[in-house]
């Protein structure tokens, strides 16, 4: 596991400085929406992408919801990374699949499990270097206590561009 890690994090490396011409990063941040083991939290997201190529960037993804399940307070983070392609223009979708962990917190009692975003969305320009996420739509896995969970996530928010 370690070697293939190291694999693609040299690939990746290699792959920037091939790139360095075409440098640009985002940076998003907003509001989240997360159906989780049957109840509505609501939340933040932010995440940063570098950009290769004008069509395809690494992301990483981190979000916090906060409600309750059954009446008990809960909480879940996440922590993703991955590729992100797009379609460059005025109005830009987008579409990824992030890999990496969640943390949920129950009742004072926390753990930690595998999740994975598949989804993407839309951006709009608001200017040269702001654009308004439109909308951003995963299906969100996480394996907590042994089984998995199905979740949904929605976000919206705005994109700052360099």
């Amino acid at each position: 596991m370690l070697r293939r890690m190291s694999l693609v994090c040299g690939l990746c490396i290699l792959a920037s400085l091939s790139a360095l011409a075409q440098d640009e990063a985002e940076l998003f941040g907003g509001f989240s929406y997360m159906r989780f083991r049957g109840a509505n939290l609501a939340g933040w997201e932010a995440s940063g992408q570098y950009k290769y190529a004008d069509w395809l960037g690494a992301v990483a993804d981190f979000d916090g919801h906060y409600g309750s399940i059954g009446g008990v307070s809960t909480s879940t983070y996440t922590f993703l990374f991955g590729p992100q392609v797009s379609m460059p223009s005025n109005v830009s979708p987008f579409g990824h699949l992030l890999l990496g962990g969640a943390h949920n917190s129950t009742a004072g009692f926390g753990s930690s499990s595998f999740s994975m975003a598949l989804g993407g969305g839309i951006d709009t320009d608001l200017g040269e270097r702001m654009r308004w996420r439109l909308v951003q739509v995963d299906y969100l896995l996480t394996q907590f206590g042994g089984g998995s969970q199905n979740n949904f996530r929605f976000s919206t928010g705005v994109v700052f561009r360099f």
